[in-house]
This record gives C-alpha cells, sequence and structure tokens, in this order.
C-alpha cells in the first residue's frame, strides 16, 4: 500500500491468516501478562489491531515505547485463540517480526485517555484537540460532516446548480450581527469585513445571469456561542435560484435534504414532501415557538377566557396558556422538576394541576380550578389521567414559557414523543417588521432583502398609513427540524424602488440605500430577475444527524464559548511593527 504499511489496522481478516503484513499507526495501549507475553493495541484511521509479543525481547521493546507513539510492525497474521467478535479485526492478530518507532511520544502522562476523550474536561479537549480527534467516536463525526457535505454537493450538481465561490474579503453591512473586521493596509483607515453571509454576492450572481448557484460557504459572526451555534465561523448550504418562486426553493430542498437525513441520521425515517406549512403567528399560537418539534404531538391552547378568571392571582389580567397530557405518569417530584427546570429556561413560572381518573381535579392549583371544573374539562378537552401544564404573562411571555413546557412534558413522555425520525416543517409568512427590543422603534423583523408579501402597493400602503406596518407579512421562510432552525431563506426584493421603500419604514432614506448597497441597488437597476434562495445551516444538519447535543462536537478544530481557540492560542496579540504597518494604535483600558 505505501512505504509504511501494507494494509490497514481496519483490514485483515481470518482469510488472511498466514500473511506476511506490516502494519502502521498510534500505540493505543500495552497489556503485559508476563515477562515473555503481552498484548499491544495498534490503531489508526481505520480500525484497530491485536499485537502479540511472545519473546521477552519484543515485550521489553513495546515497554519502552511511549503510549501514543507512531510505530511500525513487520509479522505474521494468524487467527487468534480468544476472537473479539465486537470488532472487525478481531478474529485475527499480529505477531511481530520487527518493530520500529516511527514518531515517538515524549509524555507520558497525556492530557486524557485518548479513548475516552469524550469524558474529558471541554477546556483540555479544545486545547489537544489533536489528540481528542485520535478517538474514533470523535473522529467518526468529522468523517460524518465530511460524507454530507459530499452528498449535499453531489445532490445540487444534479439538480442544476453551479458550485461557486464567492468573495472572504468584502465591505461591512447591517445584517444583523456585528462584523469580523479586517484593517486594510493599503487604505489606512478603513477595513474589509469577514462575510456574514453570501447574501449580497449571491443575489449579484442572480442579476449576473447565472440560473442556479450554491457554495458550502463560510460565514463569519462576532456572536456569542449557543449550544447550536458556533461563535466566529460557521457554513452553510448556500443556494440561490433566478427566476424562481418560494415554491421552487422548497421542492429543491424537499428532494435534497430527506435522502441524505434518512442514509446518514441516526434515525433512518426522515419526513418526505411535501413538509408541513406553519404560518409564522400560528407557531407561536400552537407550539409557542416558531421552532417546533414536530415529533411531539402535543400543543398549546389558549385557557385565558376559561381559568383568567378563576381567583388565582398569577393569572389575573394576563394571557393563560395550557398543555395538556393525556396518560401523565409523572410523580409529583418529577412535575416538580419540570417546572422548575421550564423556569430557568424561560424566565417564567410553570404551575399545574391533574384532572385523575376518579374525574376531579387534584394536585397543583386544584383548589381555584375545582370550582370551574366542567368548563375546564370541556374547554381544553380534558380526559381522564390528564396532566395540565399551565403559563402566564403577556401574550408573548405566557407563549414563550408555554412552548418550553411543552418541549419538556414531550420529552418526558414517550408516549407523546416519536423520537428516532427527522420532522422536517416550513416556516412561513413571517412579519416584515417588528418592534426593537432595545431600540423601541420599527427594524425588520428578519431578512432585509425580502419580498415584502403584496410587493410594492402593501409598502406604500404602509407608508400612507392605510395598514399597520406589523401586519405586513414578508415571503420568507425558515427550515425546521426536530425543534432546530435549520435554515433561513426569502425569496428576494430585487425591485429598487421596492427596497429604498422598505428600508425608508425603519429611518434610512434612498441615498443610505445606496450608499450601504452601492452593488446590489445598482445591478437592480439593469434589470434584476425574481430570484429566492435559502442557506440550511451545515454544523447544525451534521449535530442533527450524528445525534449530538452540542455543535462544537461536529466541528474539527472548534472554538469555545468565549470564541478562543485554546489549541492555536488566538486571538492573540501582535507586534508594534505590525500595527503600524496597519495604521493602527490601541488604545489601553488602564490607559
Amino acid at each position: 500500500m505505501t512505504q509504511n504499511r501494507t494494509h490497514t489496522c481496519g483490514e485483515l481478516r481470518l482469510t488472511d491468516a498466514g500473511k506476511q503484513v506490516k502494519l502502521s499507526g498510534w500505540m493505543e495501549n500495552i497489556r503485559v501478562v508476563s515477562a515473555s507475553l503481552a498484548f499491544i493495541v495498534l490503531r489508526d484511521f481505520y480500525g484497530t489491531t491485536q499485537i502479540v509479543a511472545e519473546t521477552e525481547d519484543l515485550v521489553n521493546t513495546f515497554k519502552s515505547i511511549i503510549k501514543e507513539s507512531t510505530i511500525s510492525v513487520e509479522g505474521a497474521v494468524r487467527e487468534r485463540d480468544s476472537k473479539n467478535p465486537k470488532l472487525p479485526t478481531g478474529e485475527i492478530e499480529i505477531v511481530p517480526e520487527r518493530v520500529e518507532v516511527l514518531g515517538r511520544c515524549q509524555h507520558n502522562e497525556l492530557p486524557f485517555q485518548v479513548s475516552r476523550s469524550r469524558e474529558a474536561d471541554e477546556a483540555q479537549r479544545l486545547k489537544y484537540r489533536y489528540l481528542d480527534l485520535r478517538n474514533p467516536a470523535v473522529k467518526d463525526n468529522i468523517v460524518l460532516r465530511c460524507n454530507v457535505v459530499s452528498a449535499l454537493r453531489q445532490a445540487m450538481t444534479e439538480h442544476g446548480f453551479l458550485e461557486i465561490t464567492t468573495p472572504i474579503l468584502t465591505a461591512s453591512s447591517p445584517e444583523g450581527a456585528r462584523d469580523y473586521l479586517v484593517p486594510a493596509r493599503n487604505h489606512p483607515g478603513k477595513f474589509y469585513a469577514l462575510p456574514q453571509a453570501p447574501q449580497q454576492f449571491k443575489q449579484l450572481l442572480m442579476t449576473s445571469g447565472f440560473d442556479r448557484y450554491f457554495q458550502i460557504a463560510p460565514c463569519f459572526r462576532d456572536e456569542d456561542a449557543r449550544a447550536d451555534r458556533s461563535p466566529g465561523e460557521f457554513y452553510q448550504l448556500d443556494m440561490e435560484m433566478a427566476f424562481a418562486s418560494q415554491e421552487d426553493v422548497f421542492a429543491v430542498i424537499e428532494d435534497v435534504l430527506p435522502p441524505i437525513f434518512a442514509k446518514y441520521g441516526k434515525y433512518s425515517t426522515a419526513s418526505k414532501a411535501p413538509f408541513v406549512r406553519i404560518p409564522y403567528l400560528e407557531a407561536l399560537e400552537k407550539y409557542g415557538t416558531d421552532k417546533p418539534d414536530l415529533r411531539i404531538d402535543l400543543t398549546v391552547q389558549d385557557a385565558t377566557e376559561v381559568l383568567g378568571s378563576c381567583g388565582f392571582g398569577p393569572f389575573e389580567g394576563l394571557t393563560v396558556k395550557a398543555v395538556a397530557v393525556s396518560q401523565f405518569e409523572g410523580t409529583r417530584k418529577q412535575i416538580d422538576k419540570l417546572c422548575a427546570d421550564a423556569e430557568v429556561q424561560s424566565g417564567s413560572k410553570s404551575y399545574w394541576f391533574r384532572y385523575d381518573e376518579n374525574q376531579e381535579i387534584v394536585g397543583g392549583i386544584a383548589k381555584f380550578v375545582q370550582p370551574i371544573k366542567d368548563q375546564v374539562v370541556e374547554a381544553l378537552g380534558l380526559t381522564p389521567g390528564c396532566f395540565v401544564g399551565l403559563t402566564a404573562g403577556t401574550k408573548g411571555a405566557a407563549q414563550k414559557a408555554a412552548g418550553v413546557l411543552l418541549k419538556m412534558l414531550g420529552a418526558f413522555c414517550p408516549n407523546h414523543f416519536r423520537k428516532e425520525q427527522y420532522a422536517f416543517c416550513w416556516i412561513v409568512d413571517f412579519p416584515m417588521y417588528e418592534i426593537g427590543e432595545e431600540s423601541g422603534e420599527l427594524e425588520f423583523c428578519h431578512n432585509p432583502f425580502s419580498m415584502p408579501s403584496g410587493g410594492l402597493e402593501t409598502v406604500e400602503k404602509a407608508i400612507n398609513h392605510e395598514i399597520d406596518p406589523l401586519s405586513i407579512t414578508a415571503d420568507q421562510y425558515d427550515l425546521v427540524c426536530n425543534g432546530v432552525e435549520l435554515s433561513s431563506g426569502a425569496v428576494r426584493n430585487h425591485d429598487p424602488e421596492i427596497m429604498v421603500k422598505a428600508f425608508w419604514m425603519v429611518g434610512l432614506e434612498e441615498e443610505d440605500v445606496k450608499s450601504k448597497f452601492p452593488a446590489m441597488y445598482n445591478a437592480f437597476t439593469y434589470g434584476a430577475p425574481p430570484h429566492a434562495g435559502i442557506a440550511p445551516g451545515v454544523d447544525r444538519m451534521v449535530m442533527l444527524l450524528a445525534g449530538e447535543d452540542s455543535i462544537r462536537e461536529i466541528i474539527p478544530f472548534p472554538m469555545n464559548k468565549n470564541a478562543a481557540d485554546m489549541m492555536m492560542g488566538a486571538p492573540s496579540e501582535v507586534t508594534e511593527k505590525q500595527l503600524n504597518e496597519l495604521h493602527i494604535a490601541l488604545v489601553r483600558e488602564d490607559a
């Protein structure tokens, strides 16, 4: 095969018995039985093979080698007396004749045991990621990622999309998150920005006459980490289609993703086309979130009318939401924990009662519900054995808390949670605008480059105060899978007049639009086709396929939660000379 090996450590089988072979890999472990007998585990990318040293000299040779050194072993393949059915190579072993150290490990104490690295402290794993990746369980996630990216590329190419790379150094633009800025040495005082997404470039490709574009695009956003989001950089399957509508985008995604999820996922079942479509406001009302997990068959009900005036103080004058769970078998201790955990996640208290097998209201706030039992049972459709979780607050707060409670109750009740599948849905009809929590002013709710539903006529009605701007929906959509937002997309606003008026609504004049988005605005004045696109997150996709809870498990070299690379020591200080070349002076906090 190569100079250093004839076979890999995962390749040999019983049919190879009697062959002279040469294997190379990492010495994972050694078990010394006696002065003249030891068993060694040799590991490479492909698997492990057992080596048996049966002479005192060979035993001493292996004992002198520190674990995780790379070695080469030449010898004969023979059948094992004690076979290991759990290993592909478990029927054979190698009797070595020659051992050579190729790369010596110089550390008697490793930061962690490679085969159990996932149990180690995360900071240690990130600092010694090259050791962590030697663990087959960690490595397999990266292999999965490679296979998924390859399958995505093949599928997109088969659907007539061209893979086109777009610039990494570009101009800063207001796209919702903080930019990573790069000083321009030849342009003192000016900066490039790393792209938050190839949004403008892919739209410009459509105006340039390309019909279908995609790339596995790197994106950069200076934002805080979450379990399903990597700080700093991430990758997405970026795509755009000319002369296309929302239906065209849905058709491509519904054809591309399900086979990949079914083939590579932890679960072999994935939604088939057409995916369920849920309007944004309906999702909030029915599931308490715009990222519903459709594997859970529970829904949120409005209980304001029946319980808002029941005499329970925390409900008075507020919106009340209910999640009714049939055949609930949780104990009081488990219920208290569910409510406490829901409060931690949502910031709002949860309340409860049960409609027991004797058709009585018991537990929690039962004394307030019992007097209106019949009305509550009818309004919520309760059957004997039901548990009812309740939240209250402003409409938005009650919805959010109910959504958190619903998800926890679903996970707790296997009879309401069809876990082993990938359940996709589209969230559609997003509001075009919202009132910003910090500014208190009208802002874009989602993507500012989306086409407002109804086009120019709708925007002009809002400008003329004929309709409430908050009532305008946009031709934009989210793809959700198992409660995780995989992607946002939209039919794009390709008309300069509509673009100017849409931005005017949030306080930007025409000259502001021209200066902030000069290329796109000017390109659209030369005749732009209607176009639409989407960009599913590759990292989140692989996280779901691997069944991982943290996105860092499927990234080869992830940063920590503070966007620091523990292995490379980034971000790092630079020399005064480098700063001078870039015309940058640092302002010290203690100055």
